[in-house]
């Protein structure tokens, strides 16, 4: 009796901890859920977001299209009164007016009347007739590049049916160089590569470079093989006065002169080009130094559109009809699902649509589309090109970097050979912070011999957190990273992750969509997919890129779990920007996670690395 009563017991005991789990299991589940949903609302409220500001931009653009329509009215106003005043005067001043004015004064007074015929007799000169003048440019409070370069063209045609798009808005900074100052002749194209490298003076012409130029000296003048504009004809075969007289004005300065042929015949440009201190060239065929296109992140990135991409392919001549100014052109380089190029087409403008994450081919496909942004990309961003430059012309070319520090905390000493080698396959990375066991710090040596390494052993009762703040001192690159030990990071995976830094104005940068690999289920899931290439409330702690500077402002939670999201509730707190980029690259490497589970897409069971790792 007493044994079954002791059975009894502990069944009852097992059943009351079974309930107590399923009780604390379901606990969870309905916070996971309420932290999911509350996410969801969040990106959807993002979302809204940007659909207003995309609709109170175009408002604006219309409001301020609307003003400068007044404003020629209002001057054309001006003008027909300034006539009217012009015809009164000339009215008064003629000579038979001021016969009759004579004549009915002195009617009556003989002596008055030969007065007034003697003055009316005398010729006066009449008054200058007014011209017409342009309405003066509304006065600008800040001149930043891009802010006067603008899509314009919002619709499409394919096949007879119209299409509406949301255009991308041309970003207005910052600059790469903003200590420096460049006079720059270019075409559009050419212009909308150069304009973020430096502060950019154009629009000047041979007549009133003399005037424009003094406003903002300039360090160094560039010149385009430019093939329409009012210098074309200054340097199309012999050079013109203008020119001349332009470079004789730089001379005088001190000012260094560059000339870049681009396009053309460049015999058509020999003559002009020779009076030029430094000659570059894009043709191969051509024996001057070469000045290659290259991606310009500001302008040539996967940020999408607003209204997202059609589901269709185009070929070339659909992408971009010939009446696209280039502003319109970056708006239809994000158009399409794919686009279909014919052999021939310029390298440099393949690159151009790789680098707006536009899959280049017959068909959509993800994976290539990405391969082929990191290809655009590592063939040479227009800074790069703009640092040989000003290299070969002697002068400095200081600006930012993204050399990377890497924060690597070892909780568990089983991880630690797991955690170099992730760390040992990045490049662009200048210093590790390794914090962990003893034996971890002359294994890091013995793994990292090419890098920065510095140890620090924790306290055993130290938090995750605290450890990271504790690492966070020590860093002195640009850029902070965190790695977990626990997770796996592609041979790529700093390198595009750095590159959201070129074209987004984020203070951190991590991953919102990720690939993430279960064991004990053998499962491989992928949580948001939609959450590429967007500004989101949070990304994973374990994907966390960030400046350094705003990362010490922030500081890090004193916990092991979720200080990470503690982090980003401050970061929502204090207006701090997070973007999300790629999903490939990572792999988030657990024995089982509820959360997951119920957050995420399951991809297939089996390996997670062919799918992220590319």
């Amino acid at each position: 009796m007493s044994t079954e009563l002791e059975s009894t017991r502990r069944a009852l005991r097992d059943a009351i901890a079974q309930a107590e789990r399923a009780a604390e299991l379901a606990r969870l589940l309905d916070a996971a859920q309420g932290r999911l949903a509350a996410a969801e609302r969040s990106v959807e409220e993002a979302k809204a977001l940007a659909e207003r500001l995309s609709e109170t931009e175009e408002r604006l653009a219309a409001e301020q299209a609307a003003a400068d329509k007044l404003r020629k009215e209002l001057a054309e106003q001006r003008f027909q009164a300034e006539v009217a005043n012009w015809k009164l005067s000339s009215i008064k001043v003629a000579r038979w007016n001021r016969l009759g004015d004579a004549i009915k004064s002195g009617k009556s007074n003989p002596v008055r009347l030969a007065r007034g015929l003697r003055g009316a007799a005398k010729p006066v000169k009449r008054p200058t007739a007014p011209k017409r003048k342009p309405p003066a440019p509304l006065k600008q409070t800040e001149e930043r590049p891009g802010a006067a370069f603008q899509a314009t063209t919002s619709t499409r045609t394919l096949g007879g049916a119209s299409f509406k798009l949301k255009p991308f808005r041309v970003p207005t900074g910052p600059n790469t160089r903003p200590h420096l100052t460049a006079a720059v002749i270019a075409d559009p194209h050419a212009e909308a590569l150069l304009r973020y490298e430096w502060r950019q003076t154009t629009g000047f012409t041979p007549r009133d470079f003399a005037r424009v130029l003094p406003l903002e000296v300039p360090h160094l003048l560039v010149v385009e093989s430019v093939t329409q504009g009012p210098w074309a004809q200054e340097i199309i075969g012999e050079p013109g006065e203008g020119i001349k007289a332009l470079l004789t004005w730089c001379a005088e300065r001190g000012i260094r002169t560059v000339f870049w042929h681009t396009q053309g015949d460049v015999g058509d440009y020999a003559a002009t080009a020779q009076l030029f201190e430094h000659r570059f060239t894009n043709d191969l065929a051509v024996a001057w130094p070469r000045l290659q296109f290259g991606i310009q992140p500001r302008i040539h990135n996967p940020l999408p559109l607003a209204g997202g991409r059609i589901d269709r392919v185009l070929t070339l001549d659909q992408l971009l009809p010939g009446h696209l100014t280039y502003p319109d052109v970056l708006t239809s380089y994000r158009w399409p699902a794919a686009a279909d190029c014919p052999p021939g087409t310029p390298q440099w403008r393949l690159a151009e649509i790789a680098a707006c994450g536009t899959s280049i081919g017959t068909e959509p496909d993800s994976r290539r589309a990405h391969v082929a942004l990191r290809r655009a990309y590592q063939m040479g961003t227009m800074t790069e090109r703009i640092d040989e430059m000003l290299e070969a012309i002697g002068l400095p070319s200081a600006r930012a970097t993204l050399n990377t520090s890497v924060l690597l905390p070892i909780m568990d000493p089983f991880l630690m050979e797991h955690g170099l080698a992730q760390v040992a396959k990045q490049t662009g990375v200048a210093q590790v912070i390794v914090i962990g066991p003893p034996e971890a710090e002359l294994r890091a040596r013995d793994v990292l011999p090419d890098l920065d390494v510095i140890y620090r052993r924790p306290h055993p009762s130290m938090s995750e957190g605290a450890m990271l703040s504790a690492g966070l001192d020590l860093c002195e690159a640009d850029l902070v990273a965190v790695m977990d030990p626990r997770d796996v990071y592609g041979p790529h995976y700093l390198s595009d992750l750095r590159r959201a830094f070129l074209f987004s104005s984020a203070d951190i940068v991590g991953k919102g969509a990720f690939y993430a690999h279960l064991r004990k289920p053998q499962a491989t899931l992928l949580k948001q997919p939609d959450a590429e290439y967007a500004y989101l409330p949070e990304i994973a702690g374990a994907t966390l890129l960030a400046r350094r500077n705003a990362l010490r402002e922030l500081g890090f939670a004193d916990l092991t779990d979720d200080w990470d999201e503690v982090l980003m509730r401050q970061c929502r707190t204090d207006g701090i920007k997070v973007f999300s980029a790629d999903r490939f690259g990572y792999v988030r490497v657990r024995d089982e996670d509820r959360w997951l589970l119920g957050a995420a897409h399951l991809v297939e069971y089996g390996s997670a690395e062919p799918h992220a790792l590319i």
